[in-house]
């Protein structure tokens, strides 16, 4: 609560004010009203992204967690414990390596994380025996820095664009759908529903499922996922085999002017997909390919 000086009254500070000329309260008034707007401004304005898109930007690989037998997870520092990387949800980053000939390659990849995660991003990287970019994150140990670029793409996701998503995913197809599907989960206001069709050779295969397994438990009503493998265990109750056009209409939204289709996986798995779509009615405004 405000106190007043001792010997200082309310009436006092009243007949001092009334003494000082009007133009002088007014430059004062003036002063003060830039005070406050910078203050908002300052601790109000969002944080300036750590991306570039013209060049490429180090950042430092500060843990790397395996997952599986050709799966982990890397953890990327940003400049400041406060600083954001500044991708916009449905973009990639472009990052760069040295492959097993030592020749660079460049591969786009799509962060877990979101700018709501300051002061680093993650990775999820399945590496692949011929991979060449498989080959430098193999290689890469904490401490290392990776060179990065962005933002880039074509899809930029806008709250409320669509009533539902129908995601078709395969191996690591999925971290563009994670990303999209955890930054609308993770926002109150957003009621979209998304509808995820995931598809793995093996249980082992199948990428962050313990984060969407999470989501569809905590967030019943707007996230459902169903996953299909090639090569299940004894006892699955998914899909078996590849995505067809019945597990399609069975498992996401029917064709209507305020749903789209995502899909993102292999060449031919996008093919195949791209297909089935066609001839189930989805027109090419409904659908996106990452």
């Amino acid at each position: 609560m405000f106190k007043l000086p001792p010997n200082v009254t309310f009436e006092s500070l009243k007949m001092e004010l009334m003494q000082i000329p009007q133009t002088e309260l007014l430059r004062m008034a003036v002063a003060l009203a830039l005070v406050a707007i910078a203050a908002y401004f300052y601790y109000n304005k969002k944080p300036k992204g750590s991306l570039n898109p013209e060049k490429f930007t180090d950042f430092k690989l500060v843990k790397k967690t395996q997952l599986s037998h050709n799966t982990a997870k890397f953890k990327f520092a940003l400049p400041k414990p406060t600083s954001v990387l500044g991708l916009p949800v449905g973009q990639h980053i472009i990052c760069r390596g040295i492959d097993s000939q030592g020749e660079e390659v460049i591969r786009p990849y799509t962060p877990v994380t979101l700018d709501s995660h300051v002061g680093y991003f993650e990775l999820v990287v399945k590496m692949y025996p011929k991979g060449r970019m498989s080959h430098h994150f193999r290689e890469m140990r904490e401490g290392d820095y990776l060179p990065v670029q962005g933002p880039k793409g074509r899809f930029i996701y806008k709250p409320g664009q669509a009533r539902a998503f129908g995601m078709l995913a395969g191996g690591s197809g999925i971290t563009p759908m994670f990303q999209l599907t955890r930054a609308i989960l993770e926002n109150p206001k957003d009621k979209t529903n998304v509808h995820l069709i995931y598809a793995n050779v093996t249980l082992e295969d199948i990428l962050l499922k313990e984060e969407l397994d999470a989501f569809a438990s905590k967030f019943p009503n707007q996230f459902k996922v169903y996953y299909v493998l090639n090569q299940p265990p004894f006892a699955w109750n998914g899909g078996i085999g590849f995505i067809s056009k019945e597990i399609i209409q069975s498992h996401c939204p029917a064709p209507a002017s305020d749903i789209q289709i995502l899909r993102c996986g292999p060449p031919a798995m996008n093919k195949a997909m791209k297909a089935h779509l066609d001839a189930l009615g989805y027109q090419s405004e409904m659908q996106f390919e990452f």
